[in-house]
């Protein structure tokens, strides 16, 4: 790789990946091609991306923007697992893939644009999604609605039913 080729691929890097709040910096030593594939779609379908960096270029397209704070983590074999919305959904898939195949191993992650150990990726991993969260919201929002509803129209029901069951006496009386 030449001088103008670096400089080029040290600019995507910045541009792709600097901006990117939420990272995981994962060793993937040993892995095979169809492994390395499918966990390539999986990261893909949570719209986060996955790319296999080489660790000189990293540290110095990485220098001036938030992932420059796992400068220590660049060694060895370094793949970056980034999103730029959604945390939760990425580190589900990594927990998941990571207990089917035990050569993936998270190094270190970036969570809101702060360094974090790799042992956060279970506990993101079991949180709810933003969606599963916005589901609840509604869910708590509707409730007291729902409630006044109820009791606004028990009396009414209450009304009914008792009107219902005089006639029904004067009918079987009559």
């Amino acid at each position: 790789m030449n001088r103008a080729e670096k400089t080029d691929a040290i600019a995507r890097m910045t541009e792709a990946m600097g901006k990117a709040p939420h990272a995981f910096l994962i060793d993937f030593k040993g892995i095979n091609v169809p492994d390395v594939t499918e966990l390539r779609r999986q990261i893909r379908a949570t719209g986060s991306e996955y790319v296999v960096v080489k660790n000189t270029l990293a540290l110095r397209a990485f220098k001036d923007v938030p992932m420059g704070a796992l400068a220590e983590h660049f060694s060895g074999m370094t793949a970056v697992a980034y999103s730029k919305t959604d945390i939760v959904q990425l580190a589900k898939v990594l927990h998941h893939f990571g207990k089917t195949n035990a050569k993936i191993k998270v190094k270190a992650a970036l969570v809101e644009g702060m360094p974090v150990p790799a042992s956060a990726l279970e506990t993101l991993a079991s949180m709810p999604t933003r969606q599963e969260l916005l589901g609840r919201l509604v869910g708590l929002l509707q409730s007291p609605m729902r409630r006044l509803v109820v009791a606004l129209s028990t009396p009414q029901r209450k009304l009914a039913m008792t009107i219902s069951a005089v006639a029904e006496q004067k009918g079987a009386a009559a």
